[in-house]
């Protein structure tokens, strides 16, 4: 299997991956400023940071043809896009959530009026 074949798509988006990583650390050090985003912004933060060493790695590998640099930008996508996906779930469940209580809220509403 050639490694340059199989890494060449990822190669590709490498300056992609690393403006994204940027722009989510600076997102995050913003988020930072706030009282309330101390909470969370270590999250884009740690985000841009996976991104950033993936597209490192993936030129590793690609320059080196090291099989192990492949892997290891493929394991850093990999907790990327999980900790994406747990982001959304429990941005979806926020949503639901407030969605009924807004909706109880008018439920109640409705039956106080006379």
């Amino acid at each position: 299997m050639d490694l340059k074949l199989v890494a060449l798509p990822l190669y590709e988006a490498r300056g992609w991956m690393k403006l994204l990583g940027v722009v989510l650390v600076i997102t995050g050090i913003l988020t930072a400023l706030s009282i309330v985003g101390l909470i969370i912004a270590w999250l884009p933060i740690w985000l841009g940071v996976l991104l950033f060493q993936a597209a490192g790695r993936i030129e590793l590998a690609f320059a080196t043809d090291d099989e192990m640099s492949l892997r290891e930008s493929l394991a850093k996508l990999k907790t990327f896009f999980v900790i994406q996906g747990v982001l959304l779930l429990i941005y979806l469940a926020v949503v639901v959530g407030a969605v009924g209580i807004a909706f109880l809220g008018g439920l109640a509403s409705l039956a106080v009026i006379p």
